[in-house]
C-alpha cells in the first residue's frame, strides 16, 4: 500500500492512504470544468455577435480578456459622476446668469457664437430651464497619473455596444464593472416611468442604430428605434435624441418633438440646449475671472478635483490683446505666434468646440506633434477664421501610457500581443430630477489604439472591451 506523510515529523500512524487521495482529487477534478483557453473565449465573444452585428461596417479587433484598472481608477471613476453632473448644473446656472447680468455677458456670447436664432430661443425656454442630459460620458485618457478627461459627449454612441461587452464578458465569469445589465438598466432608468421610449436616430448617427436596435431587444419592447422622419409620439412617452443640433435641418422628427417637450407632453432626452455640446465649456472652467464662480458652485473638492482632471483648455478668440496683455500659460500676445511653435512645444490638441459635423468622430482634430509646420499653421488659421461660426479650442495634451493588451488573431488562430494606449469611456445615467438626481455608473467601454496612434478612437485596428478592477 502507498502511503504518504503528512509532515516531515509524522509518525506512520498519521500516514493516509493515497489511493483515497487520488479518488477525492479525481472526483474534485470531474466537478470542476476546464477552464477555458484564449481561443475558446474569443470564439465565444465572437460567435455572441448580434446577426445584424453593433455598428454598421464597422468592426473591432476581439480580446479574450476585458481590461484591468487598478482599484484606485476604478474607484475615481465610480464617483466622478457626481462631479461631473454638478459641473453641468453649474454650466446651465452660469449660462443662465450671463443671460440676466449676474455673471458676465461674453459668456452667453460665447456659448451662442454660431448657433441659430431658433435653437437659442430653445436653449433659453423657461421649459428646458434646468434640464441637463441624462447621459454623461466622458472621453477619459490613462495617463501616469491616473486619467486625463479630455472632453464630454453628452449625446455620445457605443451604450448598446458596452452593454452587449458587459452581457458577453459577465458571461465568461468576469466582474465586469457595472455589472451584467448595469447599462441596460442605467439606460432604462433615466426615462422614469415612461411607458415606452423612441429612439430617434439621425442618417449622421445611422452607424449606431444596429447597437440601439440590440439595446431594444434586451429592454423588452419598452425601447423602440426609428429613423429622424418626422413622428408622433403619444403624451407621456419618451424620446431619446440621438442626432446632433448642428444636423436639425436633416431630422425632419425634430420640431414636432421640440414642441411636445416643450409643452410637457413628452420627456426628451437630451434636451435642445447646445451649451452641453460645446467643448469651450472646459475652457469656461480654467477662466480665471469665473474661478470665484465655480468655486462657489462646484464647492472647493469638486473643482480641484476637475481642475486636476481636465487639461488646461483655451478659446481660440483672434479679438487682438493690449500690447501689454498676453494668453495665459501660453505667454503669446497673438495667435499667430502660436503658429512657430517648436514641434517639441506643440504637444497641444486644436479641435473644432461643437455645433459642426466636425465636431464627432475624432474628426476635427489636431495633434501639433504630429503635423509638420506647414500643417500645424494651416490648422491654426483655420482655428482663427472658424471663431465667428464655431470656435475652436486649444487644449494641453495629455499623452495615454502604454498598457499591456492583447487581441485574439482568428486567421492566424493564435493570440497577438498589442501594446497600447487606452480611452476609458463611462457611461453615467442619471436617475432622479432636480436635487434628487443621482448618477449610476452602467460601465465603463475601453479603446485600446496600437501605441503608434496618437488620436485614441474606435477603429479597426483598436480593441474594445469592457473593463474589471
Amino acid at each position: 500500500m502507498e502511503t504518504v506523510r503528512c509532515g516531515r515529523d509524522r509518525s506512520p500512524c498519521d500516514e493516509v492512504k493515497l489511493s483515497s487521495l487520488r479518488r477525492e482529487s479525481a472526483i474534485s477534478t470531474m466537478n470542476t470544468p476546464e477552464p477555458m483557453t484564449a481561443a475558446q473565449r474569443a470564439q465565444v465573444i465572437r460567435d455572441g455577435l448580434p446577426a445584424g452585428g453593433l455598428f454598421a461596417d464597422q468592426h473591432w479587433r476581439i480580446s479574450p480578456a476585458p481590461l484591468a484598472l487598478g482599484e484606485a481608477v476604478v474607484g475615481d471613476l465610480e464617483s466622478l459622476g457626481r462631479v461631473l453632473l454638478q459641473f453641468y448644473r453649474a454650466l446651465n446656472l452660469l449660462y443662465r446668469q450671463s443671460l440676466t447680468g449676474q455673471q458676465p455677458p461674453w459668456v452667453a456670447e460665447l456659448l451662442d457664437r454660431g448657433k441659430p436664432s431658433s435653437l437659442i430661443a430653445l436653449q433659453r425656454d423657461p421649459a428646458f430651464k434646468n434640464e441637463i442630459p441624462r447621459i454623461i460620458r466622458p472621453d477619459c485618457l490613462l495617463t501616469d497619473d491616473g486619467f486625463a478627461i479630455s472632453e464630454l459627449d453628452s449625446v455620445p454612441g457605443g451604450i448598446g455596444l458596452t452593454a452587449w461587452l458587459n452581457l458577453i464578458y459577465s458571461g465568461l465569469g468576469e466582474n465586469i464593472v457595472g455589472g451584467k445589465r448595469g447599462m441596460v438598466d442605467g439606460f432604462a432608468s433615466i426615462f422614469g416611468a415612461a411607458p415606452a421610449i423612441h429612439a430617434i436616430i439621425s442618417a449622421e448617427s445611422a452607424a449606431y442604430r444596429p447597437e440601439m436596435e440590440w439595446l431594444a431587444h434586451q429592454m423588452g419592447g419598452r425601447l423602440h428605434v426609428h429613423d429622424s422622419s418626422a413622428i408622433s409620439v403619444p403624451p407621456g412617452e419618451a424620446v431619446y435624441r440621438f442626432f446632433e443640433l448642428f444636423d436639425l435641418e436633416n431630422v425632419p422628427a425634430a420640431a414636432g418633438l421640440f414642441e411636445a417637450a416643450r409643452q410637457k407632453q413628452i420627456r426628451l432626452t437630451p434636451a435642445p440646449k447646445p451649451i452641453f455640446e460645446e467643448k469651450l465649456a472646459f475652457a469656461l472652467l480654467w477662466n480665471r475671472n469665473l474661478r470665484g464662480f465655480w468655486r462657489r458652485e462646484l464647492g472647493e473638492s469638486f473643482l480641484n478635483r476637475l481642475l486636476k482632471l481636465v487639461p488646461y483648455t483655451w478659446v481660440v478668440d483672434p479679438a487682438p490683446l493690449p500690447p501689454h496683455g498676453a494668453i495665459p500659460e501660453l505667454n503669446l500676445t497673438d495667435w499667430n505666434q502660436l503658429k512657430s511653435f517648436s514641434q517639441r512645444e506643440r504637444n497641444l490638441i486644436l479641435k473644432v468646440s461643437g455645433y459642426s459635423e466636425e465636431a464627432w468622430g475624432a474628426r476635427g482634430v489636431y495633434y501639433g506633434s504630429d503635423l509638420s509646420t506647414a500643417d500645424w499653421s494651416m490648422a491654426v488659421d483655420k482655428a482663427m477664421t472658424a471663431f465667428e461660426r464655431s470656435p475652436f479650442v486649444l487644449q494641453r495634451y495629455h499623452k495615454p501610457r502604454l498598457v499591456k493588451s492583447s487581441y485574439f488573431d482568428f486567421d492566424k488562430n493564435s493570440l497577438v500581443d498589442m501594446p497600447g494606449r487606452v480611452r476609458l469611456c463611462p457611461y453615467y445615467f442619471v436617475e432622479g430630477d432636480g436635487d434628487a438626481a443621482r448618477t449610476n455608473l452602467g460601465g465603463i467601454l475601453a479603446t485600446v489604439c496600437p501605441a503608434d496612434k496618437k488620436i485614441i478612437h474606435g477603429m479597426k485596428d483598436a480593441v474594445l472591451v469592457p473593463c474589471v478592477a
